[in-house]
């Protein structure tokens, strides 16, 4: 058994995995279709399968692992993870019980954040915020290289700020979140409302906002907008030195980073303009977060 540690990120269509080295490095990755729509208990042996996998390939000496939704952290639970079924599921102990040794258990975005804070574009910044904008948008708020969780766990749901009062029902049950205007979801599904034409990403709007479609420049305006209105409250709440950005539209480059940094800048006042900037690990900093925590059960002795 070796110092290596491997790492799992589940998610709705995807689980990735990955084994990251004793000296912090990410030295393999790979990923498994999810089909979530076989049940919890079938997505769970899967994650199990796949976990057994990594380790009989690479002989770990601990494992990681993050999911989405509601999680409780100490206890290893995942307490609401609505795509995939799970609900106060005992995950750290299942997976510890089936390899045999030690599990992190983490959230998604928070150990996407400990990712970019370590090896990513927040390496030096002693506050920052992660912010992935794919399907949803939330936030880790990260405070010297550590995210805050919260009094219930439950810190950094950023795209449940409500920003346009009596505006779309969000899946959470409020109107106007964030989430229903900026994500990328949300892009696609309003620029297809608007033209009848279905099937069309986030980014081939944002392509065609580019070339004068101005159906897709008033989506791709409305997104940036209500995006930079939820910026402006955390940037004032917060004050952090950087905003990094994640998920699929951290691809978009310029035309989509430009604006946003203008609509932020003019929305503050008194609050010092952070750094906006594009996330260095794109989709494997989720895994590569994980593993760097089974890497840190290692580093504090902790045994099976």
């Amino acid at each position: 058994m070796s110092g290596t540690a491997i790492a799992l990120d589940v998610g709705g269509t995807y689980i990735k995995g990955a084994a990251v080295a004793e000296d912090g490095g990410l030295c393999h990755t790979e990923r498994w279709f999810t089909r979530a729509g076989r049940g919890p208990e079938a997505v769970l042996e899967t994650v199990l399968d796949c976990a057994a996998e990594l380790a009989e390939r690479f002989r770990p000496a601990a494992a990681g692992i993050a999911v989405p939704g509601i999680v409780d952290e100490p206890a290893g639970t995942a307490v609401l993870a609505a795509n995939l079924g799970w609900r106060a599921l005992l995950v750290r102990h299942r997976l510890s019980e089936h390899l045999g040794i030690p599990v992190a258990f983490g959230h998604d975005v928070r150990a996407g954040g400990i990712a970019e804070a370590r090896a990513g574009v927040g390496r030096g910044s002693r506050n920052f915020l992660f912010v992935p904008v794919g399907t949803g948008i939330a936030a880790a708020v990260m405070v010297d290289g550590r995210p805050l969780t919260g009094s219930h766990t439950r810190a950094g749901e950023l795209g449940h700020l409500v920003v346009r009062p009596g505006g779309e029902l969000c899946a959470c049950g409020a109107h106007g979140c964030v989430e229903t205007l900026a994500s990328a979801a949300a892009i696609a599904r309003r620029y297809a409302t608007a033209t009848g034409e279905p099937d069309i990403t986030a980014k081939q709007v944002g392509e065609r906002a580019a070339t004068g479609d101005r159906a897709a420049a008033t989506v791709w305006r409305e997104a940036v907008d209500a995006l930079a209105d939820c910026l402006a409250s955390a940037v004032t709440l917060l004050d952090p030195e950087r905003i990094v950005i994640g998920g699929g539209l951290s691809q978009a480059g310029e035309p989509y980073f430009a604006p946003l940094r203008a609509a932020l800048a003019a929305r503050l006042t008194f609050q010092s303009m952070p750094e906006l900037e594009p996330a260095e690990l794109g989709h494997e900093a989720g895994c590569f977060g994980a593993g760097l925590l089974a890497q840190d059960l290692l580093g504090a002795g902790v045994a099976a």
